[in-house]
């Protein structure tokens, strides 16, 4: 297998772009496609379609490919897998839910091959204002997946404007759903992990008062009064105009022990002022502990290199590329860091590179437990087994 990036502020530069390897020869079967809402969609598919190449797509929060960071353009990740090694899925969730949508993909995906793995897509938040609920999508596809099939991917994003975000195929498209990248994984191999890096801050805390994505009392204690009073900000409690999530909940998330010892994060993303409640971006039910977290050290990038070099040398895996799902609240709280560690991972593995800033990510912790991740840098490498 073969793999080439491209990249291009407009329509007509990637346009060029694409033509331009395809002159010297190279001959695409699949794109895995970044895309900012700002660009035009419609006419990426049609010329794709023109070609022949299948797309798997998605809206990005910023997107990168090797040595190239931007914002509100289009990557892509250009492949010439044989069409019989992989198949895209599609499930709309419309009327149904979300549990329905992904009993679908997962009986389709078993269907497939014998041994299937998957780069996992999903819309992230939609024009009704509902982010997908990425942990009911993973227990659901955990409860209908053949026990063995790994998973990696992320929520597509809408450059932070929170209006809608998409993914899509050639003929389809929608922004509250869920795709996937199928491989048959007797043909295709996929190694990766998710890494967060925020650290416990305190105790551990408990739910005490919770109803969906809203926390009323932490320790008995109000949800709000508390986490604000932690972070020093106890005057904001009543400023309808506060942006939690921007301010505070990226950078300060909560931190979920599971039974593994691993963690995950959840994210604060504002104040319910009529209900005098904390809006989760994931269901955090009674009784869930957790901690309150601090950011990051400096040495995050670091640790997690070293963890890639450790996988790479472990499997000794030699990759034809590599896609990278890293959360968008990574920037607002590592700033140039995050860079540094798409750059470093793409160094360790020496192959075309592409990815994008996420809503959620979806992955194995370093224990193989498949979660949904908040905050989380996932990256999984791929080789077509000879």
């Amino acid at each position: 297998m073969q793999a080439k990036t491209i990249h291009g502020p407009t329509f007509e530069s990637v346009k060029a772009a694409l033509e331009k390897v395809m002159q010297e020869g190279f001959q695409p079967t699949l794109a895995i496609v970044f895309i900012s809402v700002k660009q035009d969609r419609k006419s990426l598919c049609e010329l794709l379609s023109t070609y022949d190449i299948d797309i798997l797509g998605l809206t990005s929060c910023g997107e990168f490919t090797d040595q190239h960071q931007s914002e509100g353009e289009t990557v892509m990740l250009l492949l010439d897998l044989p069409h019989q090694h992989y198949t895209i899925l599609f499930e709309e969730i419309g009327d149904g839910t979300l549990s329905e949508a992904a009993e679908s993909l997962a009986l389709k995906t078993n269907e497939a091959y014998a041994h299937p793995d998957l780069i996992l897509c999903s819309s992230g938040f939609n024009s009704r204002g509902e982010f997908l609920d990425g942990e009911s999508l993973i227990a659901s596809l955990k409860n209908h997946l053949k026990p063995d099939t790994r998973f990696f991917g992320g929520m597509a994003g809408d450059d932070k404007t929170f209006e809608g975000s998409f993914v899509f195929t050639h003929d389809k498209e929608t922004n509250h759903g869920i795709m996937s990248l199928v491989v048959d994984a007797d043909k295709v191999q996929l190694q990766g992990t998710a890494v967060i890096g925020w650290q416990k801050m305190g105790i551990a805390r408990t739910v005490t008062k919770s109803t969906g994505n809203l926390i009323y009392t932490i320790d008995d204690k109000p949800a709000v009064e508390m986490y604000l009073k932690y972070l020093g900000k106890e005057e904001k409690g009543g400023d309808r105009d506060y942006k939690v999530l921007e301010e505070l909940g990226l950078h300060y998330p909560f931190i979920i022990n599971r039974g593994s010892g691993e963690t995950v994060l959840r994210t604060p993303l504002g104040i319910d002022h009529q209900e005098n409640a904390m809006i989760i971006d994931v269901e955090m039910p009674v009784g869930t502990q957790f901690w309150f977290s601090v950011p990051p050290d400096f040495d995050i990038v670091d640790n997690i290199l070293d963890q890639a070099a450790r996988m790479k040398e472990t499997s000794q895996m030699e990759a034809e590329a590599l896609l990278v799902f890293s959360c968008a609240g990574r920037v607002n709280v590592l700033g140039p860091l995050t860079y540094s560690e798409n750059e470093g991972l793409q160094r360790i593995w020496n192959t075309p590179m592409a990815g994008f800033f996420t809503y959620g990510e979806f992955g194995p912790d370093s224990s193989g437990n498949q979660e949904y991740h908040s905050g989380a840098c996932c990256w999984v490498a791929i080789k077509e087994k000879v």
